[in-house]
């Protein structure tokens, strides 16, 4: 589904990861675990296509993604929930869930989004109301649907636990256990494991930049 093989990345001068190798299978969800500043970000922003690579490939099933700019992502069927939400202001919680329907057009986006509300019927409870007006929590569960509109083969999903209060760090780890009996291929990156204990099929671990695979279940 991804592979990442070789990646290095820069941001200035200052080289951020360094040699990266990195594969999500189809259907199995993976943990990219590491402390703040390890290169989490970086690596998913590159995914993303947000950030350039300097060397190494990086491929989604037989696209190469380094050839192709970033806004296509999406219309791959790659989503992207951003450790910092990057919901707008002016919006409110269903304009923002829908904003990459509208930038690329896909087809039975009202299907899609009836399936988005049934995963977090929460979200639909407060989808008209102003993304200022939410929580850090709910903020962040609106960024999570926004990325399900156009996921529909991999997520990316930057630190989705990190600095929400517990009972909506439960709930959005009850989301991934859904995702992962729908069989989503997805990647998620945390500061640590707590919360994903029992729900990884692979476990990488990076640190200053440098990726290792840790643990892979023996049946995902």
């Amino acid at each position: 589904m991804l592979a990442v093989e070789g990646l290095d990345v820069s941001i200035g001068a200052v080289p951020i990861l360094r040699g990266v190798d990195l594969q999500v299978p189809p259907g199995a969800m993976c943990g990219l675990i590491g402390r703040n500043g390890a290169g989490k970000t970086t690596l998913m922003r590159a995914v993303m296509g947000l950030l350039k690579a300097q060397s190494g490939r990086l491929a989604f099933e037989q696209d190469d993604l380094l050839s192709r700019p970033g806004y296509q992502r999406a219309r791959l069927g790659v989503g992207y929930m951003p450790e910092d939400r990057k919901l707008v202001p002016a919006l409110t919680a269903e304009e923002n869930v829908m904003l990459p329907v509208w930038s690329t057009g896909i087809e039975n986006a009202s299907d899609r989004l009836e399936w988005v509300y049934g995963l977090m019927p929460e979200v639909k409870e407060f989808r008209s109301r102003p993304s200022t007006s939410l929580s850090g929590g709910q903020q962040k569960l609106v960024a999570l649907a926004r990325a399900l509109m156009v996921g529909r083969r991999l997520l990316l999903l930057d630190e989705p636990t990190e600095g929400i209060a517990p009972v909506l760090a439960r709930r959005m780890v009850d989301v991934l256990s859904d995702l992962k009996r729908e069989g989503m291929s997805v990647l998620v990156a945390e500061s640590n494991d707590t919360h994903l204990h029992g729900l990884l099929d692979r476990t990488y671990v990076i640190e200053r930049g440098s990726v290792q695979l840790r643990e892979a279940a023996t049946a995902a």
